[in-house]
């Protein structure tokens, strides 16, 4: 590493290892059995251990480096010491030898907005829970699953399960940070479980491939699990050729760039900005769009309200034909910010 790397760089550098740790503890919680799940809101708002440690782990992590930042994260934790053996101290290498865009390579901390939610896809991360210990109870091997049964295929529900550090300046979100704590979950005993996916404006996407749907198809991705008929109103209105219902707003991103759906349509509250901003930042750094259900930008200030009140509408390509298909219903119910 030569020279001294930008504020933002050492930023995103942290925040990818940071990720990682986030990530292991979740995979470390899930295989404990022991998820001590409380409802938030009510049986679709899960917090977990593995919500609250890994948010720990973060915010405590990224605040001890660079204290002027504004953190805002998920969970209402209460003020506590947090253990060395939550704190991540490294910085990925890889991200510290890139060069930082110009517009961003003065920053200060205190410019920056880090917007943190330590484990999107919690309710499918409890379903995957139970799934995992039904089959270790019942001492079935991994790769022999029979996907036939109820409880064995709600293992899939890992792949929903993601971290996400998001970083925003001026109100936009720049750079972002997912971690998929399960990915390679199939391949059995043994595998290397786990990636990491980064991206900033004007630098480029890291750790995946990009791809996107083949021919003409209008695949939609959307809620799993909080769906209503404001939501199918919408989805039906884009006349999509297939629909995928699945959890995790930055799972729901990746199958954007890695070709599995077109457009991702949520047109509830629900969404925070928590949810939306390393999401949004990486599919911005490849020429995609997330904008709320009337077409305008989300902002990620320090001040904003949490709540994405307007929906979410996501595209790679194409963006300007999904929101011309949404309902004068859906716009109605939905107020823009």
């Amino acid at each position: 590493m030569s020279g001294n790397p930008a504020v933002v760089m050492r930023l995103l550098a942290s925040a990818y290892t940071v990720a990682e740790k986030a990530g292991a503890i979740v995979r470390r919680v899930l295989h404990s059995g022991e998820l001590g799940v409380v409802e938030k809101t009510g049986a679709n708002d899960l917090q977990t251990l593995a919500d609250r440690l890994a948010q720990q782990s973060i915010c405590a992590s990224l605040s001890r480096r660079f204290p002027k930042v504004t953190i805002i994260a998920e969970e209402e934790l209460p003020a506590e010491e947090v253990g060395e053996d939550l704190i991540e101290t490294g910085q990925a290498e890889e991200i510290l030898h890139k060069t930082c865009p110009a517009e961003y390579s003065t920053l200060k901390e205190e410019e920056l907005v880090v917007w943190v939610d330590p484990l999107d896809g919690t309710k499918e991360y409890t379903e995957a829970s139970r799934c995992l210990h039904h089959q270790i109870e019942a001492q079935i091997p991994h790769k022999c699953l029979d996907t036939s049964q109820p409880h064995s295929t709600a293992l899939w529900l890992l792949d929903n399960v993601t971290v996400l550090i998001g970083i925003a300046y001026g109100g936009r979100a720049i750079a972002g940070v997912i971690n998929q704590p399960f990915h390679n979950y199939q391949l059995g005993e043994g595998a290397d479980l786990g990636r990491t996916i980064w991206g900033m404006l004007g630098l480029g996407t890291f750790g995946f491939q990009l791809q996107e749907v083949r021919g003409d198809k209008r695949i939609v991705t959307t809620t799993r699990s909080h769906s209503n008929k404001v939501v199918m109103d919408c989805v039906d209105a884009m006349e999509p050729h297939e629909v995928i219902r699945v959890g995790g707003a930055g799972n729901k991103i990746i199958q954007l760039v890695e070709g599995k759906a077109s457009a991702y349509v949520f047109a509830s509250l629900g969404c925070k900005k928590w949810d939306t901003c390393a999401p949004e930042a990486i599919l911005h750094a490849v020429g995609g769009k997330l904008t709320d259900m009337h077409g305008n930008a989300y902002r990620y200030d320090a001040n904003v309200k949490h709540m994405n009140s307007a929906g979410v509408l996501a595209t790679l390509r194409n963006h300007e034909y999904y929101i011309s298909r949404v309902p004068q219903s859906v716009l109605l119910a939905l107020k823009s910010d």
